[in-house]
């Protein structure tokens, strides 16, 4: 009977310390320097390597930039972890590399790198690396010299040919920006054309005016104001080309001044009469009957029949022809939405070319 206990006993141990092995199998981490030794102010390279289940967390140690992790060795840098699967996903092997130096001479026992793996602590093992110094020869000072200055790397074009380009394009982007910004604060359009346009007589044009307003009929409505306005302003054009002087900027009462001068007294009469009306329309509130502005309607056609003037033929003359822009809400918006990325774009081209002139320079 006891022997068939201690039996079961034995084998009950065994299998202990095989799953006790086998648990413990499961994550290895081993850590291995590129070399045993350096000279003083040289990097060495430590690659840890940690084995683990892949769905396990796994947690690498850290240190802040020149920590040192003995007394005079220092940490400098760490690249990024690489992993990789294995065992078709089950199991994966985690990679990542640190950089170390030393600026004193002496045999380093570099401590275990510490690693977690599902929240346990398992550790590699203790590594020694010797920092060498250099021998100097104090016998022969003249030997010795100081540190060199820094070399100008050769200048190449093929590396600033990218700013150049950049460059211009933001010259381009900014020329355009300003370009706009000028013509929307002066209200002026942004695009103009010209084409050639035949002068016409003013008796002609006049005559054009005088016609557009008897097809709207404005003089039968009881806006008296608006028909006199159109009519007075035709023939205060009509007298600027006519005659030279800048009629649309004059009274009447100077306007029949200066047409005393050139006129018979008889065309003068009716358009005195014109005058006199319109000004009262406007300026006294004075309402008119439809005959009256018939009868006006028709001294202004006979005063231009009386003293118009035919004109040779011209050349045609060059006109500017301003394509305005109707500007609604959104059309405005999306005009400054537009300045707005144009100039968020110009600002990162600009950035760019800082930082490429700033790399280049070093």
């Amino acid at each position: 009977m006891n022997m068939i206990l201690l039996r079961r006993y034995i084998i009950l141990t065994i299998c202990c310390l095989m799953c006790f092995v086998k648990a413990n199998a499961q994550v290895t981490v081993d850590a291995k320097l590129d070399s045993a030794g350096i000279f003083i102010g040289q990097r060495i390279g430590l690659t840890l390597e940690v084995s683990a289940d892949a769905d396990k967390e796994v947690e690498l140690p850290e240190w802040d930039s020149l920590q040192q992790v003995v007394p005079g060795l220092e940490f400098v840098c760490a690249e990024k972890a690489d992993t990789n699967l294995l065992n078709d996903g089950k199991r994966m092997m985690l990679s990542r590399r640190y950089y170390f130096t030393s600026f004193d001479s002496a045999l380093y026992l570099i401590p275990e790198m510490k690693v977690k793996v599902a929240g346990k602590d398992y550790s590699s093992k203790r590594l020694a690396l010797k920092v060498l110094t250099l021998d100097v020869d104090t016998l022969h000072a003249d030997s010795i010299f100081g540190i060199k200055e820094e070399l100008a790397p050769p200048f190449e074009w093929a590396e600033w040919r990218q700013v150049l380009w950049f460059f211009l394009l933001a010259l381009l982007i900014g020329g355009l920006l300003g370009y706009v910004i000028y013509r929307l604060k002066t209200n002026k359009p942004i695009i103009r054309r010209i084409r050639n346009k035949k002068r016409q007589p003013p008796h002609k044009v006049a005559m054009q005016k005088i016609e557009q307003i008897k097809e709207e009929k404005i003089w039968q409505s009881e806006d008296s104001k608006e028909y006199y306005t159109q009519l007075t302003d035709t023939l205060r054009n009509y007298i600027k080309e006519r005659y030279g002087f800048n009629a649309m900027e004059m009274t009447s009462y100077e306007i029949i001044q200066r047409l005393q001068e050139v006129n018979d007294e008889e065309a003068i009469n009716e358009l005195r009469e014109l005058f006199q009306t319109a000004d009262l329309v406007k300026f006294a509130k004075y309402s008119t009957l439809i005959n009256e502005n018939d009868r006006n309607l028709v001294n202004a056609i006979e005063y231009i029949n009386q003293t118009k003037q035919e004109e040779p033929e011209q050349k045609p003359q060059p006109e500017v022809i301003v394509v305005e822009e109707k500007r609604s809400k959104i059309a405005k918006w999306t005009l400054i939405g537009s300045i707005i990325v144009a100039s968020l774009v110009l600002l990162g081209v600009l950035i760019f070319i800082g930082y490429r002139i700033y790399m280049l320079t070093l």
